[in-house]
């Protein structure tokens, strides 16, 4: 059983001794299940195996180690958005980004490869990785990117783990972009997108002939887009203005796809329809002004129009997503502070992620038979003053630090003034 030496010694302990934390009692949480149960004051979590096995009150667990949490916030690790941790490590330089594929000479030459997996570009070792993860991030879904010389179809992506595995946890996503930004890729016509859709749709079910002369899917592409005709795997649509989430709504239910929104800045406009669709959307509930026409409608009570009107409300955000992606809390906080309820900010960066993405039977959740990818907070995890006390992945306590950890330490002034000798520690003596 915890002793009163407080959580830091228990802590510490999980981390000289990684084997046993994959059996963990943590006691006494005010535990955000994510689920119908809700919160639950002063609760445990039993896990084992990696696995939670039992939610409740006055878990007992010989011979396994207990953490005690003092009444603080446990929820699930959470999701970090749309980004490209893992395929993105320094913005500005191009060797080191794998989120885009450019095969085309320029803007005019559009080349449309739906089979471009950004997965398997993946870095499990990523300095920005830690970054997010020592601040409650678990899981967050790769996106293929459209860009000059690639297409308006930027390619696959999934979910991923931040636990170090290479591999992705969830199915395989489709990445389209449609409206302003990619208006270029389709000769700066933005009906001609959909034009250029239904002619992919019309060469994956094979009513063009893949020798034709207009053909633009290669073998692959053609098998890998039919895939997603087929229901078998979401197509998460990058969108902002209504006029084009009304016709996106539109050309899913003609060809019968499973779609997901990103952006969705004017969402809130069509949210009815967008219920009855059964559409996630993923808003940046920062995106309050008309940065473009596409955003002329932006409004901060995004989330909480969409939310009200029965839609699932998830959250990503619009720049820089993957250097700052421990800012998504701060989003959905944001939501919350203009009309969203809490639980459905916190269930947007835990269960509706999840749900939206195939990896409901394993994260997103505090339940029996859930991974137990856990996150322990000093207060309201959708407050920006709060920190992640300690973070587990398969209940196994990962270091709390990161490259910016490691900066800050090794830089640190000592208590002898400069005038006296004293130097950072970096610097010997």
């Amino acid at each position: 059983m915890a002793t009163k030496t407080g959580l830091a010694c228990l802590l510490a302990l999980a981390l000289a001794a990684p084997a046993l934390a994959q059996d963990l009692l943590i006691r006494n949480a005010t535990v955000h299940t994510a689920t119908g149960r809700g919160t639950l004051q002063n609760a445990d979590v039993l896990v084992r195996g990696g696995r939670i096995v039992e939610v409740g009150s006055g878990l007992v667990a010989d011979g396994v180690q207990t953490v005690d949490a003092q009444g603080k916030p446990l929820t699930p690790a959470l999701f970090g958005g749309i980004t490209g941790l893992g395929i993105e490590e320094v913005s500005a330089e191009d060797s080191t980004n794998d989120t885009a594929l450019a095969l085309g000479m320029d803007a005019k030459h559009m080349v449309v490869r739906p089979e471009f997996d950004v997965t398997l570009g993946y870095n499990p070792e990523s300095v920005l990785i830690p970054v997010s993860t020592i601040e409650g991030i678990g899981f967050t879904v790769l996106s293929a990117g459209s860009n000059a010389g690639g297409s308006i179809i930027g390619g696959q992506g999934a979910v991923m783990r931040l636990d170090g595995d290479p591999e992705p946890a969830g199915p395989k996503l489709l990445f389209v972009q449609i409206g302003a930004h990619t208006a270029e890729l389709t000769g700066n016509a933005r009906a001609a997108q959909w034009m250029l859709l239904d002619q992919l749709v019309d060469e994956a079910r094979g009513r063009i002939a893949a020798d034709s002369h207009a053909a633009l899917l290669t073998p692959a592409g053609r098998a890998t887009l039919a895939r997603y005709l087929d229901g078998n795997g979401r197509i998460v649509v990058g969108v902002h203005r209504a006029a084009d989430i009304r016709q996106l709504l539109r050309w899913a239910k003609k060809h019968g796809v499973r779609i997901a929104i990103s952006g969705g800045a004017e969402a809130w406009k069509l949210a009815p329809q967008l219920a009855a669709a059964k559409v996630p959307v993923f808003v940046d509930p920062l995106a309050n002004l008309p940065g473009n026409f596409d955003q002329l409608g932006a409004t901060l009570e995004n989330a909480a129009r969409l939310r009200a009107a029965g839609v699932e409300v998830g959250f990503t955000q619009s720049g820089d997503a993957s250097h700052n992606a421990r800012k998504v809390r701060q989003l959905a906080g944001n939501a919350v502070a203009n009309g969203l309820p809490w639980e459905d900010g916190l269930a947007g960066l835990t269960r509706v992620p999840a749900e939206a993405f195939g990896v409901a039977d394993r994260l997103g959740t505090i339940a029996p038979g859930m991974r137990a990818d856990l996150a322990l907070w000093s207060g309201d995890p959708l407050d920006v003053a709060s920190v992640a006390e300690q973070v587990w992945f398969d209940g196994r306590a990962i270091p709390m630090r990161s490259r910016q950890t490691e900066l800050r330490d090794r830089y640190l002034r000592t208590l002898t003034p400069a005038s006296e000798g004293g130097l950072p520690r970096a610097y010997s003596h």
